[in-house]
């Protein structure tokens, strides 16, 4: 270390590095484009000095062969001096010095002009540092932009379909579109999806074989008659499927009861051939599972017919079936509309054959009176309102199809306070007053729609369930039952 007389105004200092800390003293190898001295063969490489990438004149440099380095193509970057053919040091390209003009060691980020912050002292994002161009914008390689002005990376503004030209995902206008795969429905309980219009014009084919023949006997052609609205309307019939819903219908309504259909597996004589009966048709024992079920029809003397399991899942409305079901007369009970205390429900419009299912279950459990199906209601005798209220739906009187208009003045008529169910309504069960509830009439509508309003207006009462605020509205069947919890209390302690 070297220091001046103390005579001068400034105390300058400098200081020799001497190949300490991995720095050069030689100014070649900071950027200021001398040319570096030839380095002795013979003596010892360190670690401040560069080594040039061949030394042989047979080998050519990487600069000079004739396809250019992936780094320097569409750049200015250049390995050798134009005007001299000598080789750039590393700090020596494009103009960005390791060192700056004021001898003091840059920082990476600010090297060739690109600064990591700007004048004000903001920090700048990425696209924004110095004058980098954008991934499609080397030397000829035009971005995607329909303008031809060449735009950096991270520029909001930018335009087309490049990989460098998408759109921001802040605008909810330009925001993309994730395509997803269409969802499938997994069936598990749900009603198989049935052509009617297929079915009842096979199920009304003329007989071309014999009826042993073939796996399509006339008698079972008729059977799957009865799983469209239509075939059931027609025949008068209709199927109840599920071991409880059998042994329901069996102990309370044995009288609507055709037959039971059981599936079964086909019996074998000694060789292993079917056993055919009389008509030639095979035989079955029925699964081990359902032979109580078949015991206690037996002892009522229903007819069993045990058929094959492929048979009953075609029948069946389900796709994992039980493997029972029982035939029926559609028939009804009228409700009693003179009784002193009575509570009925007017169904317009529901169609979900589950929720009318559970309207009647929750009629049972409550005493009530009966239930008045509208037009444009799912028919009672479908197989999941059969199955959503456990067979218990023929315990319950019931109209089906009737003008709820007509049946709401014919209640009038017999005393009835129509309560119809309403999100508008201001007032709960309980506030209305003890002598209209003698005789109640509840009205509940569609899942989707609610209740229609010109049967809300000729109503006697509106009333709306206290709940939270978070949820606009109950499901019907849920709302149905609340309502007759409430009036079953009520008409208890008048």
């Amino acid at each position: 270390m070297t220091e001046e007389n103390n005579n001068s105004p400034k105390r300058v200092v400098k200081q020799t590095f001497e190949g300490k800390f991995g720095v050069s003293d030689n100014p070649a190898d900071h950027g200021f484009g001398r040319r570096p001295e030839t380095p002795d063969p013979d003596a010892q490489e360190t670690r401040s000095e560069r080594r040039e990438y061949g030394r042989s004149q047979d080998r050519k440099s990487f600069g000079d062969r004739e396809r250019r380095p992936f780094s320097d193509r569409g750049r200015d970057r250049k390995p050798f001096n134009s005007d001299r053919g000598e080789r750039r040091s590393f700090g020596d390209r494009d103009d960005r010095r390791s060192f700056g003009r004021d001898g003091e060691r840059r920082s990476f980020g600010d090297r060739g002009e690109r600064r990591s912050f700007s004048r004000d002292g903001e920090r700048r994002s990425y696209g924004d540092r110095g004058e980098r161009r954008s991934f499609g914008d080397r030397d000829g390689r035009k971005p995607f932009n329909r303008d031809g002005e060449r735009r950096p990376f991270n520029r909001d503004a930018r335009r087309g379909h490049g990989f460098d030209n998408r759109r921001p995902f802040d605008d909810e206008a330009n925001r993309p579109i994730f395509r997803q795969k269409p969802e499938r429905k997994l069936f598990d309980d749900d009603e198989v999806v049935r052509d009617e219009e297929a079915v009842l014009s096979f199920a009304d084919a003329p007989d071309i074989t014999p009826e042993s023949a073939g796996a399509n006997p006339a008698w079972f052609r008729r059977l799957l008659a009865l799983t469209t609205e239509k075939g059931r309307e027609r025949e008068g019939k209709f199927l109840a499927e599920g071991v409880r819903v059998v042994e329901e219908i069996l102990t309370n309504h044995i009288d609507v009861i055709i037959g039971v259909y059981v599936a079964g597996t086909k019996k074998l004589d000694e060789n292993g051939a079917p056993i055919l009966n009389s008509l030639g048709e095979e035989t079955f024992t029925p699964l081990e599972n359902l032979q109580p079920t078949v015991d206690k029809a037996r002892e009522l003397k229903v007819d069993i017919h045990v058929i094959s399991e492929d048979q009953i899942k075609r029948l069946s409305s389900t796709t994992t079936t039980q493997g029972i079901l029982a035939v029926c007369r559609s028939a009804s009970t009228k409700p009693n509309y003179e009784k002193s205390r009575s509570i009925i429900t007017l169904v317009d419009a529901v169609q979900d054959p589950g929720n009318l299912g559970a309207i009647f279950r929750t009629s049972l459990g409550f005493n009530s009176s009966g239930v008045i199906v509208g037009k444009g209601s799912v028919n009672p005798f479908n197989p999941k309102v059969v199955r959503g209220s456990s067979g218990t739906f023929l315990r319950v009187p019931f109209e089906k199809d009737r003008d709820l208009i007509e049946a709401i003045n014919e209640l009038h008529k017999f005393g009835y306070t129509v309560i119809a169910t309403d999100l508008h309504g201001h007032q709960s069960l309980s506030e209305i007053e003890p002598r209209k509830l003698r005789k109640v009439a509840f009205l509940v509508g569609n899942e989707g729609a609610g209740t229609d309003q010109h049967l809300i207006d000729i109503s006697d009462e509106t009333v709306k369930i206290p709940m939270s605020s978070d949820l606009e509205s109950l499901n019907v069947s849920v709302a149905h039952g609340i309502l007759s919890y409430e009036m079953a209390k009520i008409q208890k302690d008048l």
